[in-house]
């Protein structure tokens, strides 16, 4: 083999293998196959951990994804193991929740919950949203202003550790609710029910190093970092 065609051919080699890696992060963003027969593998942010600074500090980003969302897919393939549920995906793992045990419930919608809220955040985000997210909102709420009293009156009151969420309901129109824990309104079992949209996590772990008890001042940031593209989308 020539000189330059080998280069060629192992720079060829190379993009293919990256290319690989991108499309099996992609597919596993939200539980596709993971390595070494687990059910679900843990996705790579979409950002640096630094990269929502100063509203979410480096080191909670740090903690939260690599220890707490990683702890829930650990537990959640261990106790899906002996089912041997080849291909099935955490949305399907929801929405068929109530078939399975509270260990499965916790750390299953620990992982769709966390892979959602990963995406709900950008830095450099839109203040606002714009478009049919917009028009949404106004027709829903009344304002965006309203909109956002509404959703942080959900975050602020859900007392101890749980989820604020706004979704779009079966009769497609949007509305604002939160769930306990790491419940989320995909579940079948769960008194809130939508298509998520987006997603606050006010557990303690997701704010207490940069925010302690201050929940309202954790809230009051997240406005700063709200991916409304991502909402877009979800949207449909």
């Amino acid at each position: 083999m020539k000189k330059q065609n080998r280069r060629e051919f192992i720079r060829t080699g190379a993009l293919v293998a990256a290319a690989g890696v991108v499309l099996s992060q992609t597919g596993k963003v939200f539980g596709a196959a993971a390595p070494h027969g687990d059910a679900f593998s843990l996705p790579p942010l979409p950002y640096d951990y630094a990269a929502l600074e100063p509203f979410i500090d480096t080191q909670t980003m740090q903690i939260h994804h690599d220890k707490h969302h990683a702890a829930y897919i650990t537990n959640v393939n261990k106790a899906l193991a002996p089912m041997h549920l080849h291909g099935i995906t955490i949305e399907d793992l929801c929405k068929n929740i109530s078939k399975y045990d509270a260990t499965i419930r916790n750390n299953g919608g620990g992982h769709y919950n966390h892979s959602l809220f990963w995406q709900m955040m950008k830095p450099k985000a839109e203040g606002q949203p714009g478009g049919k997210v917009a028009e949404a909102i106004n027709a829903s709420f009344g304002s965006f202003d309203a909109f956002k009293t509404s959703f942080t009156e959900a975050a602020m009151k859900r007392f101890g550790s749980g989820w604020a969420w706004l979704v779009k309901g079966a009769d497609g129109k949007l509305a604002i609710g939160s769930t306990a824990n790491q419940d989320n309104p995909l579940m079948d079992n769960s008194e809130f029910k939508g298509t998520p949209l987006l997603a606050l996590d006010v557990w303690e772990h997701a704010y207490y190093l940069k925010y302690q008890n201050k929940r309202a001042d954790y809230v009051s940031a997240f406005w700063n970092v709200v991916n409304w593209e991502e909402v877009a989308k979800r949207m449909g």
